[in-house]
């Protein structure tokens, strides 16, 4: 059997990219520095050297360009999701698909935009009323797909059985507050907000079941550390838990 060969991306379709990227760039630059409500779709083409009607090609509005990196990352997540394991229990294809996307999330941002700039643009959203009503709508609407996945790979019923909105609600939830953790730390990298999320994904079965004034084991200092339950992360286990600060630093 023959190996598919991706064709190469031809010319006129690079350049639509990079128009693409521009706009994104010189969008979020703007929002960041004088705030979105204030920036104007004729500035943002201004700064590209392009004209209105271009960036309407590429972007609706302002607010699809100002979420537009986002939608990219949660696209990669998505994606890793449908790719685990029919095998792994949901809460362990959740949680090792963040940690499969994060390399091709970093690689597919830094191509558009660079990372402190995806910071402050996340920071901006949170803080503009308008834009962080879209934020939270959206959240909304993309853990519906992942419920819909989850039930799908478990074979119930979405309307019928809670558990696929339960566990993805709380997941989810998780991930939105490392996010902004994240956000306001001094450390933009992508291993920095990898490593807090997996902290406070640590936090959650404790959190969730467990009696919060006994004592908690401490988290392991290095990924070489041995894990003390090495069933803990198969089906129909509970994943291992262990105390974090949660604190982003540089």
């Amino acid at each position: 059997m023959t190996d598919q060969v991706t064709p190469p991306i031809g010319l006129r379709q690079r350049k639509k990219q990079r128009t693409r990227d521009a706009l994104t760039r010189a969008a979020l630059e703007l929002f960041v520095e004088q705030g979105y409500e204030d920036t104007t779709v004729d500035e943002i083409a201004e700064a590209v050297d392009v004209s209105q009607r271009t960036f309407f090609r590429y972007f609706a509005n302002k607010e699809e360009v100002a979420f537009s990196v986002q939608e990219l990352a949660e696209a990669y997540f998505y994606a890793a999701v449908l790719d685990r394991p029919a095998h792994e229990a949901p809460l362990v294809a959740l949680r090792r698909s963040v940690s499969a996307a994060w390399e091709s999330i970093d690689e597919a941002i830094r191509e558009v935009v660079p990372l402190e700039l995806h910071m402050r643009a996340y920071r901006m959203i949170e803080s503009t009323p308008a834009l962080l009503a879209v934020h939270l709508r959206r959240n909304a609407e993309l853990e519906a797909r992942f419920a819909q996945e989850i039930a799908r790979r478990e074979g119930v019923d979405l309307e019928a059985d809670p558990r696929p909105r339960v566990l993805v609600a709380a997941f989810g939830g998780v991930m939105r507050v490392a996010a902004k953790v994240w956000s306001e730390g001094d450390d933009c990298t992508v291993a920095a907000i990898r490593d807090l999320t997996e902290s406070y994904l640590d936090q959650l079965s404790p959190a969730l079941a467990e009696d919060w004034h006994r004592p908690r084991p401490a988290r392991p200092s290095s990924p070489n550390t041995p894990n003390p339950n090495p069933n803990s992360h198969g089906r129909g286990h509970t994943v291992t838990v262990a105390g974090a600060d949660g604190v982003c630093r540089a």
